[in-house]
């Protein structure tokens, strides 16, 4: 556990900081626990569900440095992991069962800023299987990987890697492989697909899937969020919504799917510089639901699940980054009695 020296240092440093940008509301909600200090910034989190006991579960936590890499954290917030040195590891996403020399395997995938690619770790251990990384956005003049999300087509359990960048152009921006065993053990990366527009205005960090709908959103940053269909075999690239494009202070970040059933929940958008999130239905045209006040400082990235493991987060659990090398760990009837007010 986290002990009340570090808990205080990492509350003055989120107070520095929001004294810089918008403070945070009187009325905020407030989490059930914050992590343990990494070293440099925390920037994205992923939560790994262990079927075999979920109190064993981890988060998975983004360092972004020339000297960072992922951490993962257990449910009281402990840092219980660390993968080797990553250069500027920006966002991460999970998936489950990557079929991998003869076997079933749990990955996180994260972007790679300094060298241009994506990293793959097998899970719980942290440990690289992916021959040192796989390069991303070959040939291209911009290049910087900073958001991806990853997608489980239904049927044959395919995975892909949906990957976004600093900037780009106004129509491919984002870039789609799929990841599989290259025979050895590791695994390899085909690029499947280039789709997705783009403002200009700043970037494209945030990415989502929703693997059961089929959908991907996308954050284009002080615009709005972005939806596509997610698999590439329906060869169809169009824009399907372009919504949230009023009410944001001014960067849409992290993107949250919380499922309320098969085909409903709540798109969670972090509003960076109000220190809030907005929500948005999962379903029909994501119409806006309401503003959630919550104590993250400058959130880039989030993740949610409705597993409440225990009953330690009623309702499920809801992370997210804030200033202060830390990340907050919210209980989601929290947030959702707030959003009833």
């Amino acid at each position: 556990m986290m002990t009340k020296q570090t808990i205080y240092i990492a509350l003055l440093l989120g107070a520095s900081a929001c004294s810089q940008h918008a403070r945070v509301a009187d009325n905020a909600v407030k989490p059930v626990l914050v992590t343990e200090v990494v070293n440099h910034d925390t920037d994205d989190p992923a939560i790994w569900i262990n079927r075999a006991d979920t109190l064993k579960s981890l988060i998975i936590g983004t360092d972004k440095d020339s000297d960072g890499g992922l951490y993962a954290f257990d449910l009281a917030g402990k840092i219980v992991g660390k993968s080797e040195r990553l250069q500027r590891p920006n966002n991460v996403d999970i998936a489950y069962n990557l079929y991998l020399a003869g076997r079933l395997t749990d990955i996180a995938v994260a972007t790679e800023r300094e060298t241009n690619r994506i990293r793959i770790f097998r899970l719980p251990d942290l440990q690289p299987i992916d021959n040192g990384g796989i390069s991303v956005f070959e040939g291209e003049a911009q290049r910087d990987p900073m958001g991806v999300a990853l997608y489980t087509r239904p049927g044959d359990s395919a995975i892909f890697a949906i990957v976004g960048r600093k900037t780009g152009p106004a129509e491919g921006y984002l870039w789609q492989y799929r990841l599989q065993d290259d025979g050895k053990g590791h695994v390899k990366a085909e690029l499947v697909r280039k789709f997705g527009k783009y403002s200009g205005k700043k970037e494209i960090e945030a990415i989502a899937v929703d693997n059961t709908l089929g959908y991907v959103y996308c954050s284009d940053e002080t615009v709005g969020i972005r939806k596509y269909y997610a698999d590439p075999e329906k060869k169809d690239d169009t824009e399907l919504h372009f919504f949230g494009q009023t009410g944001f202070a001014s960067d849409h970040e992290g993107i949250s799917l919380y499922p309320l059933s098969d085909s409903t929940g709540h798109l969670l958008v972090s509003n960076q510089q109000a220190n809030s999130f907005m929500i948005f239905r999962r379903e029909g045209n994501n119409e806006f639901v309401g503003e959630v006040p919550v104590s993250t400082v400058e959130s880039d990235g989030s993740d949610i699940t409705p597993v409440t493991f225990g009953n330690k987060f009623p309702g499920g659990l809801f992370v997210a980054m804030s200033n202060g090398r830390v990340f907050h760990y919210y209980a989601f009837k929290d947030l959702e009695a707030r959003l009833k007010k």
